[in-house]
């Protein structure tokens, strides 16, 4: 049988850290793809802007194929599989299949609106989060045109994330876990 591996999805600002977050607190092991994205951009000696970084996740996929970092994060699941185990931000479709390959799957979405999620951003002030609202924009069509819409569409739980943290945490329990509010 295959190992088990929750797919977590969701537009930048969305909540996809956060609710991994959770799933850290309850003891599952999170791999971030970005990470992979940032450790390439590193790699090749970029600054991690949101321009550097989105044109890092273009080249990868060019060079690699669409779902090439999930290969990668399958390659290091590989090295230490977990019972409880997650991925932090599916984009395609494409993806998804390749996880499915090797893992059972759950397909989360995290949803929140573009007002919602751009505030967000401004407030998380990382360095590849956008401060101004072309930006935003840009981002969120560079994101669409990787396919994250199409698995924000066909995920097997969807979570919508207008308020707290508390809120998203109540609301995950209950969807993931079976938990009463």
């Amino acid at each position: 049988m295959k190992p088990k591996l929750t797919l977590i999805t969701g537009m930048p600002g969305s909540g996809k850290t956060t609710l991994a977050d959770l799933l850290r607190e309850r003891g599952y092991r999170v791999m971030t793809m970005g990470d992979v994205i940032r450790a390439e951009a590193e790699r090749r000696g970029l600054t991690p802007s949101p321009a550097t970084l989105g044109q890092v996740a273009q080249a990868l996929r060019e060079e690699g194929g669409e779902s090439v970092i999930a290969e990668r994060c399958c390659e290091l699941l590989g090295e230490a599989p977990q019972p409880l185990q997650a991925i932090d931000g599916i984009r395609s479709m494409r993806e998804v299949e390749t996880f499915r390959k090797h893992f059972q799957t759950l397909l989360v979405a995290v949803h929140a609106s573009p007002s919602t999620r751009f505030k967000r951003l401004k407030a998380r002030g990382r360095s590849d989060d956008p401060q101004d609202p072309k930006v935003f924009h840009q981002r969120d069509a560079r994101e669409l045109g990787f396919g994250v819409g199409e698995a924000i569409a066909l995920a097997d739980i969807m979570l919508v994330n207008e308020g707290s943290v508390e809120d998203l945490h109540r609301s995950a329990s209950q969807a993931l876990w079976g938990e009463k509010p």
